[in-house]
């Protein structure tokens, strides 16, 4: 298969829906885990996902998870699973589009497909639309999932993650490897870096 150099265009949500069609992986319910996870991190908040791409951490979010994304595609492939997803020239429109309206924000697998000061700079249009209290959570491929795409340009580590928590504004970070113990993440391809932030009073 031909490598991708964009996650903008048919082609890359193409690649996300393959990814997901593997007969093991839905008879297992692979994605148990990430979702207990996601849900326990940000509880009843009701959450921004930016850079929710097809729509598989925003259906862990599901019904409190409103999804950004800039492929339009993607965003398709969101709606045919009935989540509620915009493309990021549609989002400021809705009604959804309110300052303070979220206690969450997520994006996953965003940062390292961009130079850092980038990813500060998208994530940062839509802090007006969180709440006082709100709770950002972070999440990055390790060393073995982060090889697997060739549209990840930036690895993007806990310090990393820390430095955008930081430079959005929330400084109460904790941090976890999961699901397994951070020496996995060079062979487990689905082992990630999270970082949970919270603003300080």
């Amino acid at each position: 298969m031909a490598s991708l150099e964009s996650t903008e265009g048919e082609e890359y949500t193409d690649r996300l829906k393959r990814l997901e069609l593997p007969l093991w992986k839905r008879v297992l319910d692979v994605q148990a885990p990430y979702r207990w996870n996601i849900r326990r991190l940000f509880g009843d908040r009701e959450v921004l996902d930016v850079g929710c791409g097809i729509g598989r951490c925003l259906a862990h979010l599901a019904p409190r998870g409103v999804g950004v994304d800039h492929n339009k595609t993607s965003i398709d492939a969101c709606r045919e699973r009935g989540l509620t997803a915009f493309t990021t020239d549609e989002f400021a429109e809705t009604e959804y589009a309110k300052p303070g309206r979220f206690g969450g924000m997520l994006a996953a697998h965003l940062v390292e497909h961009m130079p850092r000061e980038d990813a500060i700079k998208i994530l940062s249009g839509y802090v007006d639309y969180l709440a006082d209290d709100a709770r950002l959570v972070l999440i990055c491929p390790q060393e073995r999932g982060y090889a697997s795409d060739s549209t990840h340009v930036a690895f993007s580590d806990f310090d990393a993650l820390t430095d955008v928590a930081y430079q959005l504004g929330f400084t109460k970070t904790n941090r976890q490897s999961f699901p397994l113990p951070r020496f996995a993440g060079k062979a487990f391809t689905y082992n990630e870096f999270v970082l949970v932030a919270d603003r300080t009073a």
